[in-house]
Parts: structure tokens; C-alpha cells; sequence
């Protein structure tokens, strides 16, 4: 099984903003891969997330590779273990394989201009403790920003095994699966044509990303994803939004323990949704069936599901985006 909680509809299916937003994947990228079939409940969180990855990470002239590297390093941070299979594969597909196998494997890359993509990139997940920002132009940091969000995500709705085994995890396999995309992760692709697909209004980007397209995606993105914390009262928003300052990107030892503790003080009705949010944003994966089925007893849309998860993504991808704010202040 590829999803952990709900199966989306079949991706031939798909109709109005869903179906554009996979014309566009068919045409760009790898097609609608479960990472975004996985959004397409909410048809506006998935058209910003596509924005945001195919104006940071696909289009414009910065280095594909540097990109996927960045992209492979922040999943590695983030513990997601099918983003960082999936971006090894796309590195092989550049025909960097030397640096794809490493990254695979944890190590450091022998470039010095790689190995310092991959120290900032992984940095940014504590971003306080690592007194982190961005000194790379809106495609390098908007990647960043586009996997500190897909990551969570991912490890919260999908399995981590991107082949049946985990299969990718062989050398072998990666590199031939690499070659199978050379051609799609080679084409350069125009800036900005993903912009039509995002919510007509008045978000302002933000300032590290210049005129970039990159920063309207980021501006969808974060205002689609937010909308999720309506599902929660006052309290529990705050005790999310404090949770991810104060803690700074830490890795939990115990998530499930550690939610726990953390909700004894919400409101009753939002305590199973707060735990949710929280482990969304600090150890995906760790949301369990049971946490699904009690949300489920009072909001039993998948939607809501994917709303709540994008709640507590976004609040602790937008605690690293707040460094590059207080940078440009």
C-alpha cells in the first residue's frame, strides 16, 4: 500500500483545477506521483505545492542538480526516507551518480560547493540553534522551503517505501530508474506557467524571493496550508504555532509520549486534532491510525485530514522561512 490512511481518486478521474494541475505534472515532471495525488482532496493546497516545487525546483537556470542535491539533503534532515529515495533517483537521472550514492548513504559530498549545499540545506532544519539563512537565490531557497513542507506531508499520508521492498534503496536500482527520467529532469521549463493555477488575490510575496515566481508559489502555498489550523480553536493554534518555536526543529524520542504531554492543556475537542498538527511537524510518520480514527469521529472528511496535516507542515516550514525574514529586515 502506498497510502497510509485513504486511497485518493484515480488520477484519470480528475476535473476542474485537479485535472489541470496533472496536465501539467504529465507534461513536467514524473506525473501525478502519489506525493500529490495524496493532495488532490484539496485542490488548492495541491496546485500551490506543485507551484511552488516546479518554480523552485524545475524551472528557471539555476543548477538542476544543485537543486536535487538541496531537495535530497533537506528530506535526509527531515527523516523522510521516501522523498530522499526519490531525489537520489532524480540525481542519478542528471547522471550524477558518485553524488547520488552518497547522499544515499549519508555521507558528505566531495565537492566543496556541494558539501556546503548539503551542510545549509540539513542546517535548516533547527534554523535558532544553527543561526540559519539564505545567501542562494529564490530557486535553491524556495527547494528548501517546497521539502521542509512535502516532506512532512509525505511522511505522514504515504508509506515510506517508494518501490515494493524498498527497492530503490539498491544502487542498482536507482540508477536505472534514474536513466528511465533523464530526458524529463534535463528540459529546462519556462518560469511561471503554474502561476494561472493558484487562488486569484492579494498575497504578497516574500522578500527573499525577489520578483521570483518562486515567492508567489511560496505566498499560495503557505496561505492554502494555514487555512487548515480553522479546524482548530484558538488554544490549540497557539500551543502548534509555541511548540514549533521553542523546540526549533528538534527530533523528538519519543513522539507519540511527547505529543501526549503537549496537548494536557487543549480544550478537549482539539486535543486528538493539536496532536495531529504537532506530530505533522516535528515526526510525521509517527501519526497512527488510531490518531487518524479518533480525528475521524468528529471530521470524517479526508480533506480535513489532509488540511490538518498541512496545518502543522506548513507552520514548521514557515518557522524556517521566518529566518529569512528577520534577514531581510
Amino acid at each position: 500500500m502506498t497510502y497510509r490512511f485513504f486511497t485518493p481518486a484515480p488520477a484519470k478521474s480528475a476535473t476542474g483545477l485537479t485535472a489541470a494541475v496533472y496536465r501539467q505534472l504529465r507534461d513536467e515532471f514524473l506525473g501525478p506521483v502519489p506525493t500529490f495525488q495524496a493532495l488532490s482532496v484539496v485542490p488548492e493546497l495541491l496546485a500551490a505545492t506543485w507551484a511552488l516545487i516546479r518554480e523552485a525546483l524545475l524551472a528557471g537556470d539555476a543548477s538542476r542538480v544543485e537543486r536535487e542535491l538541496v531537495a535530497s539533503a533537506v528530506s535526509r534532515a527531515n527523516r523522510c526516507r521516501f522523498c530522499v529515495d526519490a531525489h537520489v533517483m532524480l540525481l542519478h537521472a542528471l547522471s550524477e551518480h558518485e553524488l547520488a550514492e552518497v547522499i544515499a548513504r549519508g555521507g558528505t559530498p566531495a565537492e566543496p560547493r556541494h558539501a556546503e549545499l548539503a551542510a545549509w540545506a540539513e542546517a535548516s532544519r533547527s534554523p535558532k540553534a544553527a543561526a540559519w539563512t539564505s545567501p542562494y537565490g529564490p530557486e535553491l531557497t524556495g527547494t528548501l522551503l517546497a521539502f521542509h513542507f512535502i516532506n512532512r506531508g509525505v511522511s505522514a499520508l504515504l508509506d515510506p517505501d517508494l518501490l515494493p521492498g524498498g527497492l530503490q534503496r539498491s544502487p542498482v536500482v536507482r540508477s536505472v530508474g534514474g536513466r528511465l527520467y533523464a530526458r524529463t529532469a534535463r528540459e529546462r521549463k519556462e518560469p511561471g506557467l503554474s502561476l494561472p493555477l493558484l487562488e486569484a488575490g492579494t498575497t504578497v510575496p516574500p522578500a527573499w524571493a525577489g520578483d521570483s515566481p518562486v515567492g508567489t508559489a511560496y505566498a499560495a502555498l503557505r496561505n492554502a496550508a494555514l487555512r487548515g489550523g480553522d479546524l482548530l480553536g484558538d488554544v490549540a493554534r497557539q500551543t502548534v504555532s509555541a511548540t514549533v518555536r521553542w523546540e526549533d526543529g528538534r527530533h523528538p524520542a519519543r513522539p507519540s509520549d511527547w505529543a501526549v504531554d503537549l496537548v494536557r492543556d487543549v480544550p478537549g475537542a482539539d486535543r486528538v486534532g493539536t496532536r495531529i498538527a504537532l506530530l505533522a511537524a516535528f515526526a510525521p510518520s509517527a501519526v497512527t491510525v488510531g490518531d487518524v480514527a479518533l480525528w475521524r469521529l468528529s471530521h470524517p472528511d479526508d480533506a480535513d485530514l489532509v488540511r490538518l496535516v498541512a496545518y502543522g507542515a506548513i507552520t514548521a516550514t514557515d518557522h524556517v522561512a521566518q529566518a529569512l525574514a528577520s534577514a531581510h529586515l
